[in-house]
């Protein structure tokens, strides 16, 4: 592997354009429902709730132990949205925000490999009982994750304190934000044709095809996309 030389070539970046758009491929659905599914959390599901879900008012429970329920229960909470891969990121932010502790959130995000569309495709390959026994290994070992991260991080005192509220970061400001946007989708839109290059001349034969969720998965990401884009409709006619 000579990196200087495929830096320098237009086979390298051909390539580049192509490992770009194989894990867009792979990832957009799971980023896509995430986010939808994040949204509506954020403004529908009450504080209350995630605070006795997550014991975070419970005064006379030890800590130790409210981190280890937290660390316990964010994994069903993770399967229960049916959310994998960077999906989860958006709504560990709403937990955060809402007060489950640092132990609850690696939980969360850790949990994408055992969430039910990963399990049905495992058993689909290797059967119910092996489906299910990896499922346990991974279960424990997020929760296991989750307290030494948690424990490393109070040890050294670095366990971030608060989030900031998701309103609070998610507004449309023109600022260098927006222009790192604009100058990414340019660089998104390089990358597409790089990828269109080595597709005319290569064919599709090294495209990656991830079986994915099935029939349900793609009716959800058809709703979802019908729905942000009313919302993002109905946004700019408020806005503008």
């Amino acid at each position: 592997f000579n990196w200087k030389e495929r830096i320098t070539s237009k086979k390298g970046w051909h390539l580049v354009g192509q490992k770009f758009v194989n894990d867009w491929k792979m990832a957009w659905e799971d980023i896509l429902i995430g986010f939808t599914i994040a949204g509506f959390v954020a403004v529908m599901v009450p504080a209350d709730f995630w605070s006795a879900l997550f014991l975070a008012d419970a005064t006379n429970i030890p800590s130790w132990l409210v981190t280890l329920e937290n660390a316990v229960i964010a994994p069903f909470v993770a399967g229960a949205t049916f959310i994998g891969s960077m999906g989860n990121i958006p709504l560990a932010t709403v937990l955060n925000e809402n007060g489950v502790m640092f132990a609850g959130i690696m939980g969360f995000i850790y949990s994408d490999l055992m969430v039910p569309p990963l399990v049905h495709i495992n058993a689909k390959y290797y059967g119910w009982k092996v489906a299910l026994y990896i499922a346990g290994i991974m279960f424990v070992s997020i929760v296991a994750t989750a307290l030494i991260l948690n424990s490393a991080f109070s040890f050294f005192g670095i366990i971030p304190e608060s989030a900031k509220v998701v309103q609070e970061v998610t507004q449309f400001k023109i600022d260098y934000t927006f222009w790192m946007n604009i100058a990414f989708t340019m660089v998104t839109g390089w990358l597409i044709y790089l990828y269109k290059q080595h597709k005319k001349e290569h064919g599709a034969s090294m495209d990656m095809d991830m079986e994915g969720g099935g029939k349900i998965k793609k009716v959800a990401v058809t709703l979802f996309i019908l729905i942000n884009a009313v919302g993002v409709s109905f946004f700019i006619y408020i806005k503008f």
